[in-house]
């Protein structure tokens, strides 16, 4: 049995006020985070959670995700852009051009995110929500560890663009293909895996790792955290932290109770 997608994580010094900027701009329920951690629930049949956990990581540059999130019309699209500017959000120069439908934002922890003009095709079957995708830098190889690593099929693998999607909907993570920046520190960003009751996690370890993920290297820079509030100082009985084949960092744990 495969793990199941857990949450999306954010690594921030103020969990509480990151977790109400995105509870506020996506209209989404606070949920129970561990420790120090917050959480809001994501909608919808997929099962999955944005934690907030506590951490320091300096910014490096761009992080190597972000979220899309989706415009039903054009009048949506300013009001999601108002209400994460009111929430403490700011417009963000990335470079992008004049004619470009999309506005680039950063929350208060700097962490970019796009709000996407209406109309656009391949994030309209994501279904209720305003996220469509967790969009990633990363290379072919990576979509397609993550479609194998997770169960989920691949919705795009085209000119080394991939994109994967829940059997179950909701919203896609995809990978644009090269170039890829090269990785300096921790990402700010991880995915949380969960296993299912009953399945051995040094059996899904290994299966891990041999679909493609390492673990880390003493000295590697590849750290997962700085506080006992993550749960990401190291790998114990109850988790275990892996590299993906791009390098980025995520967990595997067991079922929370």
């Amino acid at each position: 049995m495969t793990s199941q997608l857990f949450a999306i994580c954010f690594h921030t010094p103020r969990p509480p006020g990151l977790a109400r900027f995105w509870s506020e701009v996506l209209g989404w329920e606070p949920g129970d985070g561990p420790g120090d951690d917050s959480a809001i629930l994501v909608p919808g049949p997929a099962g999955f959670r944005i934690r907030f956990v506590p951490g320091d990581e300096p910014r490096t540059g761009p992080n190597r995700a972000h979220f899309d999130l989706t415009s039903g019309s054009p009048e949506d699209q300013e009001r999601t852009v108002a209400r994460a500017l009111e929430a403490g959000g700011h417009h963000l120069d990335v470079g992008q051009l004049p004619e470009e439908g999309h506005v680039v934002l950063a929350d208060p922890d700097g962490n970019e995110f796009c709000v996407i003009e209406a109309g656009n095709k391949f994030l309209a079957d994501t279904g209720p929500g305003l996220i469509g995708a967790l969009a990633c830098d990363g290379t072919r190889t990576v979509g397609h560890f993550w479609s194998a690593a997770l169960g989920w099929p691949l919705v795009w693998d085209q000119d080394e663009e991939t994109a994967i999607q829940s059997p179950h909907g909701g919203i896609k993570i995809t990978w644009g293909g090269p170039p890829v920046a090269p990785k300096t520190g921790t990402n700010r960003l991880y995915l949380e895996l969960t296993l299912p009751a009953g399945a051995d996690l040094a059996a899904e370890t290994g299966r891990l790792i041999a679909l493609g993920a390492t673990r880390p290297g003493a000295g590697s820079g590849t750290g997962m955290g700085t506080g006992a509030g993550t749960g990401t100082g190291g790998s114990d009985d109850t988790h275990v932290f892996l590299l993906d084949p791009d390098g980025n960092e995520f967990s595997v744990r067991r079922p929370r109770r």
